[in-house]
């Protein structure tokens, strides 16, 4: 700020003497020798005062904007880095979480279709059995069905041999011949 009020003041007495030399205005397109030496010598004898009054801040203060400007960038490719490895590091944590979630369905099915086969195992087991049972209880109801059968059936033979022969035979030996007899139509019929 000084030095331009000094520079302001050495034209303005400059010009003055000018203006008032025979009523000619001052041009500053016209060439003079007086002038145009006086103006680079006080420029040369400014300049030094100049860089380091005004020129030196604003160079630092441009260093230290390209400084800040180059710290914001590398806290930016810093920050972009890091967002990236976060990223990287998110899908790799979804990706072992979805296989995680996929060795569990799989599990779970095993475990289902390993249940399920043991149930059905059993059910066939218990319908076995049940089968078993069934047959065993309807071949234990036929026998006796055909035991009750046989013995009706030496009842109404007895009845008819006494009916035929007309004479009475013992209880024992009643039953032993038509037991007897029966056996021989059995064998026969087989």
């Amino acid at each position: 700020m000084q030095v331009l009020l000094l520079t302001t003041l050495i034209a303005d007495s400059f010009a003055a003497p000018l203006a008032e030399d025979g009523g000619h205005e001052f041009n500053p397109l016209l060439m003079e020798f007086g002038p145009a030496f006086w103006t680079w010598v006080i420029f040369l004898l400014s300049l030094p005062f100049m860089w380091k009054v005004v020129f030196g801040p604003i160079t630092q203060a441009l260093y230290k904007r390209d400084a800040k400007a180059d710290d914001a960038i590398t806290s930016a490719n810093e920050a972009r880095a890091a967002a990236e490895a976060a990223r990287q590091e998110t899908v790799q944590q979804l990706e072992a979480a979805k296989a995680e979630a996929q060795r569990q369905i799989r599990e779970a099915r095993e475990r289902a279709e390993a249940q399920a086969k043991t149930l059905l195992e059993q059910a066939r087991r218990e319908a076995d059995q049940d089968r078993q049972k069934a047959v065993a209880e309807i071949d234990a109801e036929r026998r006796r069905a055909l035991s009750e059968i046989r013995d009706l059936a030496v009842d109404l033979s007895l009845d008819a041999a006494t009916r035929l022969v007309k004479r009475d035979l013992k209880g024992e030996d009643q039953k032993g011949f038509v037991k007897d007899f029966l056996s021989e139509v059995e064998l026969t019929s087989n």
